[in-house]
């Protein structure tokens, strides 16, 4: 006569309550430390973005930010600006060089001391550091813009300065 070992209905549930424990414990912990996290992050892109663009259709979207290890103390960003129909950004400086590369659109740009430039799709242009950028702005009053800027400045630094 042989005899078959059951199982209770608590010994068999016993995986799916060690999983659902620990994806517990995974969002209590991810849970304490995003928001830390979260502000580091925020602390690189905040000076870029904060009041940088006008109108409710203009954004600056964080892409990426590294330190540069063969360039002490020197850290590049890239960020997506985006110009909705006629947006435009106020004059302003950034602390260290910057290309940006238009992706969409027509983009009107003026260093002082130049000419206002229109840049189309796939046409690029360089701020040296420190110069005031008193013209930054989609062409268009119709359609939308969008460049790509790669800024290399000084770890710590406020990328973009609006001039008073």
């Amino acid at each position: 006569m042989s005899e078959t070992l059951r199982l209770s209905p608590l010994t068999e549930a016993r995986p799916l309550y060690l999983a659902i424990i620990a994806g517990l414990g995974c969002a209590f912990v991810i849970g304490k430390t995003l928001p830390s996290t979260m502000d580091a992050v925020s602390a690189i892109f905040e000076p870029l973005c904060a009041n940088s663009v006008t109108g409710s259709q203009d954004v600056v979207e964080p892409i990426s930010s590294h330190a540069l290890p063969n360039v002490p103390g020197k850290r590049v960003t890239i960020v997506r600006v985006f110009y909705g129909p006629g947006g435009f950004t106020p004059a302003h400086r950034h602390a260290g060089s910057v290309t940006a590369y238009i992706t969409k659109g027509e983009i009107r740009s003026q260093l002082a001391g130049g000419p206002v430039e229109t840049f189309r799709v796939g046409q690029s242009f360089f701020e040296p550091p420190g110069s005031t950028h008193l013209v930054s702005a989609n062409a268009s009053a119709t359609e939308p813009a969008e460049l790509i800027a790669v800024f290399v400045a000084d770890e710590g630094a406020q990328l973009t300065t609006l001039v008073k």
